[in-house]
């Protein structure tokens, strides 16, 4: 199999021999083949020595890479057997980091796991795939068949969700289905033995957020006999975490009905129908936190990103200031914080830092008892700390 060799100029090769995963536009010095979007090319540095093997996108990040010479032992095919030996390897990892009762967690996790531009969630036998670039959708059908290489009888199911998160022209004409089986949805799922109905068709992202599966955890610690408030609760998760951890009571609130009945749908998976000590409110958040004097012991503040680009973060920190300025009013005396964000344009210096501010502007003497990230399923390249976006505080508030 021949691909499009892409050569890039003297000197601009460092980034790919440091494992970087993507190589930009400007670093490209001629091509030996006329590559289209989602092309799979060859990077050589500019004496023709084979570097890297990735997806090209005529933009400026030129080629995402997917396999180093280095790491590779040389060229790579990426064909069935290609992708069935490189998920292998991913799995055996997660095997080692998803332990008890849980069923559901993120096999792929884009440039973290080598396989950029990609997104595998596993939810009790479905893989929701995800692509996040034209050449990475091009390759789900092989991706598809080497899930069921990797899972044989335990995969149940393989949902393309690419739709939303290709470019858009490409996009506009992606239709979401199934790439293998049909699971009827919501899907039942555990993670830490608390249930959760998983809609991968109609929910956000992938249909739940893996990412705060350790993080849940931890709440629940804090949790027994408390009076707990999550906001911007989407499904419940730390809601049900909290009320099975014995919470004395839980409010959920969150602007969206839908996310709202899906917090409702979740206790009920747990509970019951009549768990007195939750109440949900379809209400924006900071709306809420103004016009409601009630202290809770625990409040959760996970937004959803407030900047995606570097041009809205002064903006972004303006919004969690005055967001986490509201909760911490609301945290009672003694009382425990727990605030996130994911917006990746926001460093953890810098969201540490608005966070301090907050607490000069509400008055409260804070001290940092946890420093939280994105849980191991997750992970992190050295050579690409873009990847690691969530960041997040557990404040003990005076």
């Amino acid at each position: 199999m021949t691909f499009t060799k892409i050569f890039l100029q003297a000197g601009r090769d460092e980034a790919v021999r440091r494992f970087h995963p993507w190589v930009f536009s400007r670093a490209i010095g001629r091509y030996e083949g006329n590559p289209h979007d989602g092309d799979v090319v060859e990077v050589y540095d500019r004496k023709g020595n084979y570097l890297a093997t990735g997806h090209y996108h005529d933009g400026s990040i030129a080629i995402r890479i997917f396999s180093f010479a280095a790491t590779a032992g040389g060229r790579v095919i990426p064909d069935v057997d290609y992708w069935t030996q490189k998920l292998s390897r991913i799995r055996s990892i997660r095997q080692a980091i998803v332990t008890g009762d849980t069923n559901c967690y993120r096999l792929v996790h884009g440039e973290g796991d080598g396989c950029t531009g990609l997104i595998i969630d596993m939810y009790n036998g479905v893989a929701v795939f995800q692509a996040h670039s034209i050449g990475m959708h091009r390759e789900r059908a092989l991706v598809a068949e080497a899930l069921k290489n990797v899972y044989g009888d335990e995969l149940k199911a393989v949902y393309d969700k690419s739709a939303e998160t290709l470019p858009d022209e490409y996009g506009a004409t992606v239709i979401n289905g199934y790439l293998y089986g049909v699971v009827p949805v919501p899907h039942p799922v555990k993670e830490n033995g608390n249930t959760f109905m998983i809609d991968w068709i109609a929910g956000q992202k992938t249909g739940f957020f893996l990412d705060q599966r350790d993080n849940r955890d931890l709440l629940a610690k804090y949790a027994h006999g408390k009076k707990v408030l999550n906001a911007f609760c989407y499904s419940g998760g730390f809601s049900v975490y909290a009320l099975n951890a014995g919470a004395s009571l839980v409010h959920s609130v969150d602007v969206s009905q839908k996310a709202i009945d899906l917090t409702d749908q979740n206790v009920a998976a747990n509970f019951g129908e009549d768990r007195t000590e939750h109440e949900a409110f379809a209400d924006d958040v900071m709306h809420y936190l103004k016009n409601h004097d009630r202290q809770y012991d625990v409040v959760v503040l996970d937004p959803p990103a407030y900047a995606k680009s570097l041009s809205a973060r002064h903006r972004a920190v303006q919004g969690y200031k005055r967001l986490n300025t509201e909760g911490l009013r609301r945290v009672a005396k003694g009382g425990i914080l727990f605030t996130f964000s994911c917006s990746q344009v926001v460093d953890r210096e810098l969201f540490y830092n608005t966070i301090v501010a907050a607490a000069i502007d509400a008055g409260r003497q804070v001290r940092v008892l946890h420093h939280l990230s994105q849980p191991a399923d997750h992970p992190v390249s050295l050579f690409h700390p873009e990847g690691g976006y969530l960041k997040g505080l557990v404040l003990w508030v005076e």
